[in-house]
Order: structure tokens, then sequence, then C-alpha cells
């Protein structure tokens, strides 16, 4: 039986470890993990998710703070089009973050950064121009478009001296996006260097609707994969989204795919960003404990726990510290849903908000636990302590595991020390 070593990710000349570690924010995809990624020799990612906050918890800046004291004599104003984020601190955080990556960079592998369109920062165009620069100008060796179609994403870069240097790739969840994507930017003759094909099962936001249950990753990856053969393009295809085991990722292999992306056993390693009294949350989870709902302002169903702290919290808008969700005009789904409600209970001293969630404060307190599919599984990956809490694992550990299994087995790790 093969394994996924026995196959290589191949950009021209350079091969790498077919294993992708997708970009999880904010700040779930540390440098840590993505450092770990590449000297194993396969991708890891950065996530550009509120990028100004994750400097300041990172690398003492005060972006944030400063920030909210420009703009505090706003906080109690439902209208927030006045909150805007100076760019210049925009482009230094993201260069900071990369740079901090790039920097201790070892082995032979890649560290991408993910970018999500979906975060408009009540600038939608200019904040992400100077995201995407900044990270070039840092050094990424490649660039992931994600949480959004991106058809005007790469016209904002075509002048950037790395622009056909760096990788760029696109998350689709459909032959029909991809086709869009590929349309609208046939004028820049740059096509992405890789696809990553994101199934219904992935964690955290999804490019389907509530009807997501009705798709099957490896359908869709097969009719990307035969849409491109057909238009004889040669772009690398990764799917991700629910492909738990190295047996999993080899049935991909086989059929076509260049690479698989994983993330969520990487929520449960050392070098991941969550704390770890949330990640014995993931491992306790059971199968009913993981529901796809539609509470984020962003309008994309989301995957989470049902016990996350975010579900329900009818919190105060804190857009004048964090607004990384404000569209062009400075409206947020999650203001107009806390706003109802507190028109219908004046009294109350804190209101329930069920429909949407503050998502960047609670993503940034890690206090909405988005996960993937088959999260319930993840305490079938390591061993239980005597006290009922369960053994962090290590990224390498995880890495290997893909790497080398068979017969859909999963390696447990060592004991720790009594």
């Amino acid at each position: 039986m093969k394994r996924v070593d026995d196959f290589r990710l191949r950009f021209g000349k350079r091969e790498l470890v077919p294993i992708m570690i997708g970009g999880m924010g904010v700040d779930i995809s540390t440098t840590d993990l993505a450092l770990e990624a590449a000297r194993l020799g396969g991708v890891g990612h950065i996530s550009d998710a509120m990028i100004n906050t994750v400097a300041d918890r990172r690398y003492q800046t005060k972006f944030v703070k400063d920030k909210l004291k420009q703009y505090k004599f706003n906080v109690e104003n439902a209208d927030k089009a006045v909150v805007k984020f100076d760019l210049g601190t925009v482009e230094e955080a993201t260069r900071l973050h990369v740079r901090s990556a790039m920097d201790r960079k070892q082995g032979d592998g890649m560290i991408f950064i993910n970018c999500m369109e979906k975060l408009t920062m009540n600038a939608p165009k200019e904040t992400l121009k100077v995201r995407l620069t900044a990270a070039l100008d840092a050094g990424i060796d490649g660039i992931t478009l994600a949480a959004g179609l991106h058809l005007g994403s790469l016209a904002l870069i075509e002048d950037h001296p790395r622009f056909r240097d760096a990788k760029i790739g696109i998350i689709v969840s459909s032959v029909r996006a991809l086709q869009l994507f590929l349309k609208k930017n046939a004028r820049l003759n740059r096509m992405p260097d890789y696809i990553v094909v994101e199934g219904p099962l992935a964690g955290g936001h999804l490019g389907f609707g509530m009807d997501w249950a009705e798709y099957d990753l490896a359908t869709i990856t097969a009719e990307v994969i035969a849409y491109l053969r057909e238009e004889k393009l040669d772009i690398p295809v990764i799917p991700a989204g629910g492909i738990f085991t190295g047996s999993d990722a080899v049935g991909f292999l086989e059929t076509g795919a260049a690479a698989v992306q994983v993330a969520t056993r990487f929520t449960v390693a050392k070098e991941c960003g969550l704390p770890e009294k949330v990640q014995q949350e993931y491992f306790k989870a059971d199968e009913d404990d993981i529901e796809v709902n539609q509470i984020s302002p962003t309008g994309y169903p989301m995957r989470m726990l049902k016990n996350s702290p975010a579900i329900g919290s009818g919190i105060r808008p804190n857009c004048e510290a964090y607004g990384y969700l404000l569209d062009a005009n400075g409206k947020c789904a999650y203001i107009t849903s806390y706003n109802r409600e507190v028109a219908l209970h004046p009294d109350a001293r804190r209101v329930s908000v069920m429909d949407k969630t503050c998502l960047c404060t609670h993503m940034r307190n890690f206090d909405c636990w988005t996960c993937g599919h088959y999260t319930y599984r993840l305490k079938d990956t390591t061993r239980q302590r005597a006290d009922g809490s369960y053994q962090i694992l290590s990224a390498e550990h995880i890495f290997h595991d893909y790497q080398f299994s068979t017969d859909g087995k999963i390696a447990l790790p060592e004991a720790e020390a009594a």
C-alpha cells in the first residue's frame, strides 16, 4: 500500500512532501506551526486574519490600542462608517508577521499566507492590496487567496515585482467558481500556481450554503481535475476538508491530486495557537457536539462546536478596536442584530444575540471554536491522561503520521512521563 511519502508536490523543478497545513485564523495557524511544516518538507500557512491584533500579541505593537484611542468617541454610535484602519499599520503588521516566519524558516518546504477577501476592514480594496503587497515585500513564498472569489485580487498586485515569482493559489468549492476566477483574470496571463478544492467537511467558513451535506469533496475534486485536463491547464489540485488519515490522503493522490491540505488534526498540536483548555474541548467533542450554523457576519455558513462561548453572546460591537468585518459602508451584520436586540430589550443589562456573533472579538479571544467535521475523532489520535484530559501532540508527530501511515491507521504519541 502506498504512503503519502511516495508522492511529491511539484512546483516547477521544486519537489515537496505533498502535505499543506491549511491557514487557520486568528493566529491558530501560528508561525511556529508553519515553520514545522516547512522544516519537514511540506507547506505551512500563516494567516493574515486580524493581522493588527496578531501583531500586538506577537510583536508587542500597540495597533489595536491606538485605533481604539482614535475612535473611542464613536463607541456608542451604531454608524461605524468613520472607523478606518490606518493602511500604514496594516502594512507594518503584515510585514512583521511574514518576516518573523521567513527569517526563521529552515528545511526544504515553503511558507504561504492565507489571505481572506471577506476581511473587508471598512475599505475592502485598499486594505486587501496593502496586505497582499506587504506579504510579497516581506518575502512570503506564496499567497493563498481565501474566503471569497477574489475576482479582482490579482489585479491589485499585477505590478508588483514578485507577481510572477511568488506562488499564488485560489481556494474554490466548485468548478464554476474556478471558471469565474480564470475568466476574470485571463487578461493578466497569470494562472494560479495551485488550486485548493475545499469540500463541505472543512472547518470554519464553508464555500457552500446550508445544503453543504449534499456535496462531496471527491466528486468536486474529480470535476476540477477533469476541467483542467479539458482546458489543457497543468495546475496542481489540492483537496481539503475531511482528510483525516494518511490513507485518506493517498486516495486523493492516487486519483490525480497533487497534494492534500489538512488542518483539523493540527488544532491539537503544541505549535497551534489554540490555548490548551480549548484544545481539550476539541478532544472531548462528540459528533453531535458539532454544528454548521449561520452566525458569521460574513454570510458564509460556519462549522463549530455547539458549546462555543461565541454562540448567543450579546457583547457590544467592538469595531473601534477591531472592525475587520466592516464593509465599505461601515456596516456589519452583527451590529444590525445587536441593535435589534437592544431595541427589543431596552432594560436588559445584557442581551442575547442568536442569529449572528461578534466574530472579531470572539475569534481574538479564542471563544469561537470553529472546527472540521471530524473533530470528534481527535480523541482517537492521542492518549488520555489519568485525570481524563488528553495529551497534546507535536506538529511533527501529526505531519509524519500523515506522511508515513498506511491502512487507515493513526499512530499514537509516546506516553508522557508520569
